[in-house]
């Protein structure tokens, strides 16, 4: 007797997805760039992506300038530098102005995998002899200084003392830093809860956020620039990033501090009634995309 068939179909693959993307991974073996996902995932305009894409897929030595940009890539030079604004607020790109042994200045470009990397520890883009072997990195010392500082802005002789390089490499105890930068610090997880700062950093941080508010600064401006388009995701701790935009982009000190609006009150986070998601409002309700659905249903 024959032995019995089913002519039912096989059982799908319970692993593969039923929607979105499917990957065909390749083994490469040459010719690859390696981006952590935070860089290759990051919210926001997709040239910039692209830009630190292909820049990070260059040899070292190679021009980034915006031209040189601009005659690979179809965007123009107004999407371009804009993308680079925004690598250089990501701590991903840093343009530096140094001068050579031959006595002329010139601008070295510094692309981070990871931002708040040392490039101190990485090959020298000019060796004069054989490559030595990669060095492990090191923790970058903490800026303190404040890069501009306009003549007519007073600061007090206490917060210049603080600048010393001695004080910049050790950060003084959170009990004697300035009450204030304390505060604007710890009040930092309020609009951003990813940051939480340890007593060591807050007190790795306060000296400069104490300069800025010597010089003037709101302690709301200082936080809207520390928390203003920050990455999705940290690959380490964002104490590297806020210490980053201290040094390398500092708000301009205003003239007058009574004409600066103050920052409006951020609404509390609630439940909405139709999908239970959370969202900000002053008041309970609907999310926005429920009022939305609310209001398509109204019109059909």
């Amino acid at each position: 007797m024959a032995d019995p068939q089913s002519n039912a179909p096989s059982r799908a693959d319970a692993g593969a997805p039923t929607s979105g993307v499917i990957h065909i991974r390749t083994r490469l073996t040459a010719d690859f760039t390696v981006i952590s996902n935070a860089l290759a995932q990051m919210r926001g305009s997709a040239v910039t992506v692209g830009v630190a894409a292909y820049i990070a897929s260059l040899p070292d030595g190679t021009p980034v300038t915006i031209p040189a940009l601009c005659k690979h890539f179809s965007e123009g030079e107004i999407l371009i530098s804009r993308a680079l604004r925004e690598l250089e607020a990501a701590g991903y790109l840093e343009r530096r102005r140094e001068r050579t042994s031959t006595g002329h200045v010139r601008t070295r470009t510094y692309f981070y995998d990871v931002p708040g990397g040392d490039p101190d520890s990485g090959p020298d883009p000019e060796p004069d002899g054989p490559p030595e072997p990669p060095r492990p990195r090191r923790p970058r010392k903490q800026p303190v200084v404040v890069a501009v500082t306009p003549p007519s802005a007073a600061v007090p002789e206490t917060a210049r003392a603080s600048s010393s390089p001695a004080e910049a490499e050790t950060p003084v105890p959170l009990a004697d830093a300035d009450p204030k930068a304390v505060a604007v610090l710890t009040g930092l997880r309020r609009v951003d809860p990813r940051l939480i700062l340890s007593a060591r950093e807050t007190a790795r941080l306060a000296p400069a956020v104490a300069q800025w508010l010597a010089a003037g600064l709101l302690p709301t401006h200082i936080t809207d620039h520390l928390t203003a388009r920050l990455p999705d995701y940290f690959l380490t701790r964002p104490v590297g990033i806020l210490a980053y935009r201290l040094k390398e982009t500092p708000l301009p000190v205003p003239t007058r501090s009574v004409d600066l609006p103050t920052r409006p009150m951020v609404a509390p986070m609630r439940n909405c009634d139709g999908c239970e998601r959370a969202f900000r409002s002053a008041e309970p309700g609907r999310c926005r995309d429920c009022r939305a659905g609310d209001q398509l249903r109204a019109v059909g």
